[in-house]
């Protein structure tokens, strides 16, 4: 999915500049998906998309939406996330997904019953096949989370210690490790059952993070971190609305 981010950006100032200077021929979804796998989550979205004129039947849209997302489960585990010169074996923008992992410097937060809800603005891109088929990807870009105080375990240098963890409040995509936050982002195959409803296949990307509150990692250099992520990989299924 990362390195797709890189096309998407692309894409989106495109998008921008082709919304800025031209009428454009936009369209507006509203939806709602149920994931399952790693984790699970629920999000509804809102989203405006906007047709870039490109190829000679104009199937290309582009734009923004705001997503509501919910990540649940029974018990996750939580790794450190940063900061990500500890993480990964280069920091380099975008360069960064490909990067080897440090997991030596990994600590593990356990975290029973995690709950965090988050609202994220996203980029969205679709290209539709067919009338009835077509595919796309989205992916938030900045937004803030929320959710309930709960208690975790942090395993740190064979050491287990207990304390209370929420989620980090400030969500911001920007690329790999560097990422702050808990962030959602799908690939997903569409379905047009009329001109107004429709369902989409998700593979989705739930990314969640919680901060510790007394406790800390403390890392080799003396530095220290309170923000651990658990990477969900799920599948699931939407159904939308198109105004």
């Amino acid at each position: 999915m990362k390195n797709n981010i890189s096309s998407v950006a692309i894409l989106f100032i495109i998008n921008v500049m082709v919304c800025t200077f031209t009428n454009a021929q936009s369209v507006k979804y509203a939806d709602l998906s149920f994931s399952g796998g790693t984790t699970y989550g629920i999000s509804a979205s809102y989203v405006h998309n906007w047709k870039l004129g490109l190829g000679k039947n104009n199937r290309w849209e582009a734009g923004l939406g705001l997503r509501y997302s919910g990540a649940f489960a029974t018990d996750a585990e939580f790794i450190t996330s940063g900061p990500a010169k500890y993480t990964r074996g280069n920091t380099t923008p975008f360069v960064i997904v490909f990067a080897e992992q440090l997991d030596k410097n990994w600590d593990t937060l356990t975290v029973q019953n995690p709950l965090i809800n988050s609202i994220n603005i996203s980029a969205n891109l679709a290209v539709n096949i067919t009338e009835k088929f077509g595919i796309g990807l989205n992916i938030d870009l900045v937004g803030f989370s929320f959710g309930p105080e709960k208690q975790g375990q942090l395993e740190s240098n064979k050491i287990i210690s207990n304390d209370a963890v929420k989620p980090t409040t400030f969500n911001v995509l920007l690329t790999g490790d560097h990422d702050i936050g808990s962030l959602n982002s799908e690939f997903f195959i569409k379905y047009n059952f009329n001109d107004h409803w429709g369902a989409r296949g998700i593979y989705q990307f739930l990314f969640t993070e919680y901060e510790t509150k007394n406790i800390e990692q403390t890392f080799y250099d003396g530095e220290t971190n309170r923000r651990f992520r658990n990477k969900g990989n799920n599948f699931g299924l939407a159904v939308f609305y198109k105004f």
